[in-house]
């Protein structure tokens, strides 16, 4: 990628990557604090303000590699901490918390999706084409966030919500992967399978699905 088609692609990317990340954080912070959790409220960490949660290389500098070397758009955020002790009811809980990530993700998706159609309903419209432009990140991006976080692989939410559905032996069994979860997410991104990371294999058409779903809706 050049660096004038770089640049623009950086300046369409900045807002829908910036929520996708940073709302799927502050989702996990305003479910624990409901099913109360007061661990993020305290450290100020409930907010809607992207500032808050953004991470130097995750929110920023991993977003703009893979844009420059293509392949998966994704990133993460500072982690909201969550206590899931100090949950009402830890285990079942721990599934809302868990959930309120990817959720936030799909409804950003969809709200993405329907500014699209908005464009394309006024094709002569000045901003229509960058509008379209951010908008098509703006559902890629959710859409691999949403996917990835669903995998069942602790730290991951997917992780966390398998932890609350199988019963306590499983759950104990898979929680003693979490320590290494992110070694093997980091492997299942750089080694490759017949020409594509791991990582690729498995989102891929995932990720298409829940894109042609929105397209379907919209």
């Amino acid at each position: 990628m050049n660096l004038d088609a770089l640049i623009q692609t950086v300046a369409l990317a900045a807002i829908p990557v910036l929520f996708a990340i940073t709302l799927h954080e502050a989702a996990h912070g305003y479910a624990a604090r409901h099913f109360g959790d007061m661990t993020a409220y305290q450290q100020g960490r409930i907010s809607l303000n992207p500032l808050h949660h953004i991470d130097p290389v995750g929110t920023i500098l991993l977003p703009l590699l893979t844009l420059f070397v293509g392949g998966i758009l994704f990133g993460w955020a500072k982690p909201v901490p969550v206590n899931f002790s100090a949950l009402r009811r830890p285990k079942q809980d721990m599934l809302w918390v868990a959930l309120a990530g990817p959720a936030s993700n799909l409804v950003m998706a969809l709200m993405w999706g329907a500014l699209i159609k908005v464009a394309l309903m006024n094709p002569d419209n000045y901003f229509a084409q960058p509008l379209i432009g951010m908008a098509q990140i703006g559902v890629t991006i959710n859409a691999v966030l949403m996917v990835l976080n669903l995998l069942p692989l602790p730290p991951l939410d997917g992780g966390r919500i398998a932890m609350s559905l199988l019963p306590h032996r499983q759950a104990f069994q898979l929680a003693k992967l979490e320590p290494y979860g992110m070694v093997i997410l980091i492997l299942m991104v750089v080694v490759p399978v017949g020409g594509r990371p791991i990582l690729g294999w498995i989102l891929t058409p995932m990720v298409s699905w829940v894109i042609r779903i929105i397209e379907t809706i919209f």
